[in-house]
């Protein structure tokens, strides 16, 4: 099994096309005002908008993995992307740094290294 996409509801549709882009995500599908697929830069998995009449809210995380976290979150932060928290290295051994995107949804920027899959606490299969 594979994952195909995520999508994400949100009530400020145009907004959230500009913030994605900007990003580094690419634009694959647009259909104006009520739907938006893109590509990651890594990866075989999209990302999707679909417009709502009403903000989209809850405690799901979307996890951006990235190779330097503090070198993105600083090119971010310059291109005006506005972060939760900075930079941290977690007690879960990953380094990451949360933000949110124009409707509320929940996204973190993160490296793990080898903890990404394999934390020493990993159950064994």
């Amino acid at each position: 099994m594979d994952l195909n996409q995520v999508t994400l509801a949100t009530n400020v549709f145009e907004e959230s096309v500009a913030f994605y882009q900007k990003l580094g995500l690419t634009l694959i599908v647009l259909a104006e005002g009520r739907y938006a697929r893109f590509e990651l830069p890594e990866g075989q998995a999209t990302l999707s908008l679909h417009a709502t009449e009403t903000p989209a809210t809850g405690s799901t995380v979307l996890y951006f993995e990235v190779e330097d976290v503090d070198q993105r979150y600083s090119e971010l932060n310059d291109a005006g992307i506005v972060f939760d928290t900075p930079p941290t290295s977690e007690p879960w051994l990953w380094r990451e740094a949360r933000f949110r995107d124009p409707g509320g949804a929940q996204l973190c920027l993160f490296n793990a290294g080898e903890n990404r899959l394999s934390p020493p606490w990993r159950l064994e299969t």
